[in-house]
Order: structure tokens, then C-alpha cells, then sequence
């Protein structure tokens, strides 16, 4: 079953909510998961000292037991996330029928991963591209900034984009030199430069590298439709989402070696980032989001 059946993200009120929602449900599965060792709250406790602050008490805690204790967390020199959203009219695949398409996907996961970068103290900033960089900001862990990255977000969900073509190339270059050095870069792009060149695509994602950060490339895709070509066998007009242009043909005259191109093209991507030591995850927006969050908690591991 499709992981969003029935949800409808245009009319979601709360992004802030349904985030929350989403991590918690992550969160609950862990503890049943290899992965339950990871610590998405904090390391420990300690006894509460007169005259500190009070905003890290455990209150729950203080109820069973009548004694206040400090959640201790585990680092407090925490890692700096820059999450990076590819918004060109690609990732607005696909259209109409209620269904959830790659943009949305990409905010949600985004918004689903600050809610967790919080839980564990960490910075975050978001940029978004497409023919040029059309958002940026730095690093910050407030409450403040949190909500503005928000808006942000929810009006990535709530917009429909034709005809914007992706330069990844020089958008990624800029970003580049924008981040603080040695942050932990989180990119979400289907990949589709209007270029056609992804070796100069690459040759950004290896600035990133040389400027010391860690890299996660989360190739958004839908499965179903851009891998698979699972469309029924009857005529079709094809459109291109970022040039217009349109084709029409019977779906299954073309699936063939449509499939073939598309598989060949992602194993060119994956190996590339072998070669530059980006993490590469594919990222299926019908299969939900233990998958983004599980790969950030392992690289964030692997970090301390």
C-alpha cells in the first residue's frame, strides 16, 4: 500500500504536526530495529543543581520520582546540517490524482529531519535551487529560525511549477562557498540537470568534498512511474515538465528501453558517488521516510 494513501498535503494545516508525527512513528520503530541503539533524545541524566536553568528537566521524571533530573545530552558541540532541495519542475512529478509528488515528498523529509536535528541539538540551514540558488540560509538551531525554515517548506508543498529548468551545476557551487566548512550537506534532487552533463554536475558535489563536508545525496524518484514505467498499455502525451515539450506515444512502444536508460543512468549517478565518496540513497517517495532518517542517523554515527 502507498505510504500516503489518502493524504492530501496541500490541505496539512500543521507541517510542524505531521513531522513530529513522522518521527515519532520513526522513533517507536528503532526500539524495535538493529538500529535501536542510536540516541534520538539524549545520553543520560543528572541530578538537577540549584540556580541552573530549568528548561532541560525531565519533568516526567520529576513525577515518578519527586527528584529533578537534567536530561544530559550526549554532545554539546553538535554537527551542522545544511539540507539542500532541488525545487526546478522536475521534482514536481507527478501531477494531479491527489498524489504526493517529489517536491513534497523532498519538504516533508526535510521538515521530518529538522524535527530530529532539534531532538539531537543540531544546526540546520536549508538552501533551494533550481536554474540559481532562490533560498539560503545558514546554520542555526532556534526555535525562531526552525519556523521560518518551515514556511519555507509548506510553500514548496503548496505551489505547482512549470517550466523551470535545473542548473544544478553552478547552484550547488554557490552553496559550496556558502556553507560553514565540515557541515554534513543532505541534498534532495531527482538529478535531471537540463545540462545532460553529469560530469560537471559532479564536479560541484566534489566541491562540497574539498570543502571538508560530509555529503548525502537522496535521489528522489517515484518508482512506480519514472523507474518502472508503469503506465497502462494506451496512447499517452508526455509532457516535459522544465522545456514543454511533448511526445505522444503508446506507453508500452517505449517502456523497454525507456527502463533500460533510466536504470543506466542511476547506476552512472551511484557510481560516481562511490568515486567521490558522497553517500548515495535512493530515495522512493511511495516508501516513506524511516528510509532518509535511518541514513541519517547512521552518518551522524559515523561522525562523532
Amino acid at each position: 500500500m502507498d505510504f500516503f494513501e489518502g493524504l492530501d498535503l496541500k490541505k496539512v494545516e500543521n507541517l510542524d504536526l505531521l513531522a513530529k508525527q513522522v518521527v515519532e512513528g520513526f522513533i517507536i520503530g528503532l526500539h524495535k530495529s538493529p538500529f535501536h541503539g542510536f540516541s534520538v533524545e539524549f545520553a543520560e541524566h543528572r541530578l538537577y543543581n540549584q540556580g541552573e536553568s530549568t528548561k532541560d528537566i525531565d519533568w516526567k521524571v520529576y513525577a515518578r520520582s519527586e527528584k529533578m533530573f537534567i536530561k544530559k545530552f550526549e554532545e554539546e558541540t553538535n554537527l551542522r546540517c545544511q539540507i539542500v532541495i532541488d525545487t526546478s519542475s522536475s521534482m514536481y512529478f507527478p501531477e494531479g490524482d491527489k498524489r504526493i509528488n517529489k517536491i513534497q515528498f523532498s519538504a516533508l523529509a526535510a521538515a521530518s529531519l529538522m524535527n530530529l536535528f532539534r531532538r539531537q541539538r543540531d544546526a540546520f540551514g536549508l538552501s533551494l535551487f533550481e536554474d540559481k540558488v532562490i533560498e539560503h540560509t545558514q546554520c542555526k538551531s532556534s526555535t525562531t529560525h526552525y519556523h521560518l525554515l518551515l514556511t519555507f517548506l509548506d510553500t514548496l508543498i503548496r505551489n505547482d511549477k512549470h517550466f523551470k529548468t535545473t542548473a544544478a551545476t553552478d547552484a550547488l557551487h554557490q552553496i559550496a562557498d556558502s556553507i560553514h566548512k565540515r557541515s554534513l550537506v543532505i541534498i534532495f534532487s531527482d538529478m535531471l540537470d537540463s545540462s545532460g552533463d553529469i560530469d560537471q554536475m559532479f564536479s560541484a558535489l566534489q566541491h562540497l568534498k574539498y570543502a571538508k563536508h560530509e555529503v548525502i545525496l537522496f535521489h528522489v524518484v517515484d518508482g512506480k512511474y519514472e523507474m518502472e514505467f508503469e503506465f497502462e498499455n494506451r496512447p499517452y502525451l508526455f509532457v516535459d515538465m522544465e522545456s514543454g515539450a511533448e511526445v505522444r506515444l503508446q506507453s508500452n512502444q517505449v517502456k523497454e528501453l525507456y527502463v533500460e536508460k533510466i536504470k543506466a543512468y542511476k547506476e552512472t549517478i551511484k557510481m560516481k558517488c562511490l568515486q567521490y565518496k558522497i553517500d548515495f540513497i535512493e530515495a522512493d517517495i511511495h516508501k516513506g521516510f524511516d528510509q532518509i532518517l535511518t541514513s541519517y542517523l547512521i552518518k551522524r554515527g559515523k561522525l562523532k
